[in-house]
């Protein structure tokens, strides 16, 4: 995959952090550490969530619902968080919801917007790892990854993402 050229930082254009919206708890600490660093970057936050591709060719009607259902709670999950990106960072973010594979679409939006300059994840705290996505971008492919990706620890507190970001 070539990767379009960023422009984030030419005439005419801005930085966009990117930060991936879900359901999981440290999800909160990825929003609210690229909130801080947008403001003081001066740069966008881009919020994507992630519906799973459905697979109901033969019952379409109930495949709509669930797609909408899931495209509903994903767009509630991105409101909760893109009001906690405008008090912090005083932007408004940018929401997008997709459906598909995470990888894919992650590097598909990427590629899509040459104003993304930064992902941030956060880990997860618990005994069974870092979390799915973590894993899948830090891991084999982090080497071949478009951009930069910063992972912040799941455990870290609001004071202490301050003194970070």
């Amino acid at each position: 995959m070539t990767l379009a050229t960023r422009r984030c930082y030419e005439a005419g254009h801005r930085p966009k952090i990117l930060v991936i919206i879900d359901e999981t708890e440290e999800c909160g600490r990825a929003v609210y550490f690229a909130a801080r660093r947008a403001k003081r970057q001066g740069a966008m936050v881009a919020m994507l969530a992630l519906t799973a591709p459905g697979d109901f060719q033969n019952w379409f009607s109930v495949g709509d619902v669930m797609r909408e259902e899931a495209e509903a709670e994903a767009k509630g999950h991105i409101a909760r968080h893109a009001e906690r990106v405008r008090e912090i960072a005083g932007v408004e973010p940018q929401q997008i919801v997709r459906e598909g594979k995470s990888g894919e679409e992650i590097q598909a939006l990427i590629e899509e917007d040459e104003d993304i300059a930064l992902l941030i994840l956060a880990a997860g705290t618990g005994t069974e790892g870092p979390g799915p996505l973590v894993t899948q971008l830090a891991g084999k492919s982090s080497g071949s990854f478009p951009i930069p990706l910063m992972i912040v620890p799941g455990h870290l507190t609001e004071a202490e993402i301050d003194t970070l970001s």
